[in-house]
């Protein structure tokens, strides 16, 4: 199955969950932002892969806005060399609207994650080469002010329907792609992976999450990043220089989001 089938799968179970208090609004960047999702996929995820990344779920200015991975506009844009026509949710939050590729905010775990792959592979057909990257989760949930509800906090019954169709998802990436390692990007997503691919002849790994709220990660993620593939036996060039972007010292609304 072709990564843009299994997204598609991915978005229609998806749609069929409801979620109660108090989350209020669920945004699905896999259908409004189908476009630029579908040509990251198309043009980038050609298997096999040796190395999978897995982030949590979309961030507000990162795959919210471009539907593409830690999808910070500016490195989506000028990196990854994607665009395309982004919609809306159906039920939008005002203080959360979608802008697409006109969105001015940086997501800053998107802007250190690309930033990386850039610096150490200095080109985005090197990165790809050997790296894809996808979230586990393709929903962004908000309570009614507005704020991030991150999925590791749903109540049990709503995470046991979401995990299904997201752990079914990842193992036909897995199948789909091939890869010799599955590293999480944070502690949620590696312990995704490994009970999603049980059994799956991969090896799992962890790296730090990006987010400025981290105060490890503030002190140079790209460095502790690379320290800790290389240390899951994952072969990088010799010089890796920290690449975080000027607004890594904005704090993002979520902790864990990509």
């Amino acid at each position: 199955m072709r990564l843009a089938a299994i997204s598609r799968k991915l978005a229609e179970d998806v749609g069929g969950l409801r979620f109660s208090a108090p989350i209020a609004h669920v945004y699905n960047p896999l259908v409004y932002a189908r476009a630029p999702h579908e040509a990251y996929l198309e043009r980038w995820g050609e298997a096999p892969k040796e190395v999978l990344l897995l982030g949590m779920n979309p961030g507000p200015f990162g795959m919210a806005q471009t539907g593409v991975p830690f999808g910070d506009v500016a490195m989506v844009r000028d990196f990854i060399g994607v665009t395309g026509k982004v919609g809306h949710p159906e039920q939008e939050h005002p203080a959360r609207p979608i802008q697409g590729f006109d969105c001015a905010r940086s997501e800053v775990s998107g802007s250190r994650l690309w930033g990386f792959a850039q610096s150490t592979f200095g080109s985005a057909e090197r990165f790809f080469a050997r790296f894809f990257v996808v979230n586990y989760c393709p929903l962004v949930f908000m309570e009614a002010s507005g704020k991030n509800f991150t999925p590791d906090k749903l109540r049990a019954t709503e995470q046991s329907a979401l995990f299904e169709v997201c752990d079914r998802a990842l193992q036909r990436i897995v199948e789909r792609l091939e890869p010799r390692y599955v590293v999480g990007v944070g502690a949620f997503a590696a312990e995704r992976a490994r009970l999603a691919l049980a059994g799956h002849d991969v090896a799992i790994a962890t790296v730090l999450h990006p987010s400025p709220a981290s105060p490890q990660a503030n002190r140079g993620w790209a460095a502790l990043a690379a320290a800790q593939l290389r240390a899951a036996g994952i072969e990088l060039p010799d010089a890796v220089a920290p690449a975080e972007s000027a607004a890594g010292s904005k704090k993002p609304r979520s902790r864990r989001q990509a």
